[in-house]
């Protein structure tokens, strides 16, 4: 068997205006915009990634912007909530600074033990702040929010399905474990301190998921190089459908759908976002992967303009 899965190594979304998607997740969440890069199989788009200071595994959060995009809705066969963890001693910092940029935010509800603050992106994307006095120290990036509140990067994931079972035993063969459960919500912890919470709602007469703006693309974890074709043989014993081995440039990749319809991304560590990119100038300028790059000036001419501060400032 490979080895267990330590967590959630990036979350995907759909957004639509990229520079009011920029202005959040870097100006309002504090992350640092670690890549600037376009859509692989859609170059009219962008790619849009947030992390910590080197947009470790479990920090980083992209985006597909498409600034005409319809809403999407939240629903069954997505991931429904993604969750960012925070130190337990700052949440009134962040309901403080989520009221005043005007974000729409909801009262802290408590979950397992954890306080959880749920809120929404401008697209409706719904998000969470888990706080926990156990959050590691991180990498915080240099920015508008101070180190000791920052988001240290994800708690985890809620996927809300029409029946849990068989997800369930699939993440249970990547190395999660079944913690706790309360009402529709059963949660599973892997060993990682990051991205390490998946939670499964069952929601048989839920209303179902429609992609669109402010909904879920897909979910990564994090997996080695070494085995990525023992996972592929894993998924097909599941009755699954993986793809082969992708290059993505930051890391390997291996897709495939879930039986309750989100899709799973199983991504290398390696080689990361510093393999075309200088640390201290990451997010500064558009970087294409060098199968595209004879096509920059095409490329370049059909994306909306981006005029941001360079990372770190």
């Amino acid at each position: 068997m490979p080895a267990d899965i330590p967590g959630v190594h990036h979350v995907t979304a759909i957004g639509s205006d990229p520079a009011r998607n920029a202005a959040f997740y870097t100006e309002t969440l504090g992350l640092r915009l670690v890549k600037r890069s376009v859509n692989q199989d859609d170059v009219s788009v962008y790619h849009l990634f947030y992390g910590d200071h080197s947009g470790s595994p479990g920090t980083s959060m992209t985006f597909f912007p498409y600034p005409d995009a319809a809403p999407g809705r939240p629903g069954t066969g997505q991931a429904t909530a993604v969750a960012f963890l925070i130190p337990a001693s700052a949440v009134d910092y962040w309901l403080d600074r989520l009221a005043d940029a005007g974000v729409d935010v909801d009262a802290p509800r408590e979950r397992f033990g954890d306080t959880v603050v749920p809120f929404r992106d401008p697209d409706g994307l719904p998000l969470e702040l888990v706080a926990r006095a156990d959050a590691p120290a991180g990498d915080p990036p240099a920015g508008p929010v101070p180190a000791d509140h920052a988001i240290r990067g994800f708690h985890g994931v809620t996927l809300s399905l029409v029946d849990t079972d068989r997800t369930a035993t699939l993440l249970e063969s990547m190395g999660f474990d079944e913690t706790a459960s309360a009402g529709d919500r059963r949660r599973f912890e892997a060993e990682g301190d990051l991205g390490y919470a998946v939670d499964l709602r069952e929601l048989p007469d839920g209303p179902q998921g429609r992609p669109g703006a402010g909904t879920v693309h897909h979910v990564a974890f994090q997996v080695t190089r070494e085995d990525h074709a023992e996972w592929r043989d894993v998924l097909i014993d599941h009755g699954l459908r993986p793809t082969e081995v992708i290059d993505r440039k930051w890391f390997e990749s291996v897709y495939t759908r879930t039986t309750g319809g989100v899709l799973f991304e199983y991504a290398t560590k390696e080689p990361g976002y510093t393999a075309d990119e200088d640390l201290e100038s990451l997010g500064e300028r558009l970087v294409l992967p060098e199968w595209l790059e004879d096509r920059r000036d095409e490329i370049e001419v059909e994306l909306p303009p981006l005029d941001l501060p360079a990372a770190g400032e």
